[in-house]
């Protein structure tokens, strides 16, 4: 063979080499695409999923007559060197809505009165039944986007962008992972649908849950809040000794129906 015809043959072998290189890489791509897009169809809906675990959260209501448990909130500003702390006793009735008792307290006076207790008030307020049904998270309150799966833990859970209908203080804008078994909320992150004041630039919190015999309760929420003045600030709220109240007769007749979660 001649030299030319021999580097024409080998050109030809390493640029078919390539271009069969380039279709695996191709059809691969497809395979992946089709394949993820099967797992998509193969999910449940978004809004299936929330509409299960609000039937779940009536059910799991009916079996007990409220919860009592303790929180620790410890409130920290390195800008300022400035620290606070606050143990709370909560009380959750079986209608779900919340009465807080401060046991105990020390450090940043400013940011228990201004801060700490605002936010045990707001939430005491949101908790009652008149209220609630504006805040719990429903196809009332929010629209519903299935992303995918994650496991937590050993647990698999539902993975959902959600978006507030409203710009609303006590609605918010992020994302939550549902138990897959359970139908529970097993882990919430995002920010304030609306901003609580002019003084703060942004929030963002991580509320992680955790399941204690059939019941779920909250674990910790992590929150880092960066003000106009202050500059970051960050807060831990550390739940604990969560139990659930044994339920009698009297209570379950006098119970009504709920739709979202929340401790």
């Amino acid at each position: 063979m001649m030299h030319g015809e021999s580097s024409a043959a080998s050109w030809c072998s390493s640029s078919d080499m390539k271009n069969q290189s380039i279709t695996s890489v191709l059809l691969l791509l497809t395979l992946a695409s089709t394949l993820g897009a099967q797992d998509r169809e193969a999910l449940p809906t978004a809004e299936g999923v929330i509409a299960k675990m609000s039937a779940r959260n009536s059910e799991r209501r009916m079996q007990h007559a409220g919860y009592l448990g303790m929180r620790q909130y410890v409130l920290q500003n390195d800008r300022f060197h400035k620290h606070a702390e606050m143990v709370v006793r909560v009380e959750g009735d079986i209608n779900e809505a919340k009465h807080f008792e401060v046991l105990r307290e020390k450090g940043w006076q400013a940011a228990r009165k201004h801060v700490l207790y605002k936010m045990l008030k707001s939430e005491e307020e949101a908790s009652a039944p008149t209220i609630r049904g504006t805040t719990e998270l429903n196809a009332n309150n929010y629209t519903f986007s299935m992303v995918g799966t994650a496991v937590i833990g050993s647990r698999m859970t539902f993975v959902i962008d959600v978006i507030p209908r409203r710009h609303d203080e006590h609605l918010f804008e992020g994302r939550v992972w549902i138990d897959a078994q359970d139908y529970a909320l097993a882990r919430v992150e995002g920010r304030p649908a609306k901003n609580p004041s002019f003084w703060i630039r942004s929030v963002h919190f991580i509320h992680v849950y955790q399941k204690s015999g059939p019941f779920w309760f909250p674990q910790t929420t992590e929150s880092v809040t960066e003000a106009r003045i202050f500059g970051e600030t960050s807060l831990t709220i550390n739940y604990f000794d969560y139990t659930p109240r044994p339920l009698d007769s009297s209570e379950t007749a006098s119970a009504a129906p709920p739709g979202g979660a929340s401790q």
